[in-house]
């Protein structure tokens, strides 16, 4: 059995989806019953189960011999950073008590890094907190996930002009499509893990893109002129306030792309690398069209 955490979210569903394809045993850990129709439709078990909730990840690990953890950022808590810090912990305890399960956690680029990451050090302490307690841990470390685009797609189809903090405009960052992440992730719990071994792979798509790629694409699927716009690095907060973010999360974002910015923010040297095959023209036409309908 191979239970999935963040089954709704477009990793799991991609890694629920690819496990039943091959035949294995998915059980989908949601935290709505609502949530489970299509979770089902696929074959998957579906149980209901909060990460902050230690019993409930007790009764959905509970006969598992793989799972895949996600530890999302809690978007409108007053203070996410902690709220995820908490969700992390409750989520190690559990793990503590299953030492036979291979765990493939969720991680970012930049999770080796120690200080002054932003979101990313919160991946920083996901991966410290599971080394201390999943004697068979494999890391899988994501790029910037193409999807997160949509944030600001509607902004650029209104007004042509697609706002960015990736600084400079031209300057290539590493982005995978969140599709490719749930299908690797789906290999790797099936490939299993030898006891005592720190597995880190890191995945990306299959080329770098700048943010005039994303403008470009964006105009493409849209029959728009869209060119990007270095949002000015004073504006970035006041921005993301004016979206509804509160102060704490908007600080998280500010400090991530600081060091993405300044190349703090890469693949670790000597890690393992998946690539995958979605090019982001694909996930800029899937969002243009989701908008659209």
């Amino acid at each position: 059995m191979h239970v999935i955490f963040g089954a709704t979210g477009k990793v799991g569903r991609s890694t629920a989806a690819a496990l039943r394809h091959e035949g294995h045993a998915v059980r989908a850990v949601v935290r709505s019953p609502a949530q489970r129709e299509m979770l089902t439709r696929i074959g998957c078990e579906v149980v209901t189960g909060d990460l902050g909730d230690e019993a409930s990840i007790h009764r959905a690990l509970d006969g598992a011999q793989a799972v895949q953890m996600l530890c999302p950022l809690p978007h409108r808590d007053p203070d996410p950073a902690d709220s995820m810090r908490r969700m992390i912990d409750t989520a190690a305890r559990a793990l503590r008590a299953h030492p036979h399960l291979h765990v493939v956690a969720l991680s970012d680029y930049g999770a080796e890094l120690d200080a002054d990451t932003g979101i990313t050090m919160l991946f920083h302490h996901l991966e410290a907190a599971f080394r201390d307690v999943a004697p068979r841990l494999t890391l899988l470390r994501s790029a910037e996930h193409m999807q997160n685009w949509a944030r600001v797609v509607p902004v650029a189809l209104a007004t042509g002009r697609l706002p960015s903090l990736h600084h400079p405009l031209d300057r290539p960052f590493p982005t995978v499509s969140a599709h490719d992440v749930g299908i690797v992730a789906a290999r790797l719990l099936t490939d299993g893990s030898d006891e005592g071994q720190v597995r880190i792979v890191s995945v990306e798509g299959p080329r770098r893109y700048d943010a005039n790629d994303v403008a470009r694409a964006l105009g493409d699927a849209s029959g728009r002129d869209i060119v990007a716009l270095a949002l000015p690095r004073g504006e970035w907060t006041e921005t993301m306030l004016r979206a509804g973010l509160n102060a704490n999360h908007a600080k998280l974002i500010v400090d991530l792309y600081d060091a993405q910015n300044t190349g703090r923010i890469d693949v670790e040297a000597g890690t393992e690398r998946r690539f995958g095959t979605t090019g982001l023209r694909d996930v800029v036409a899937a969002l243009v069209s989701t908008i659209n309908a």
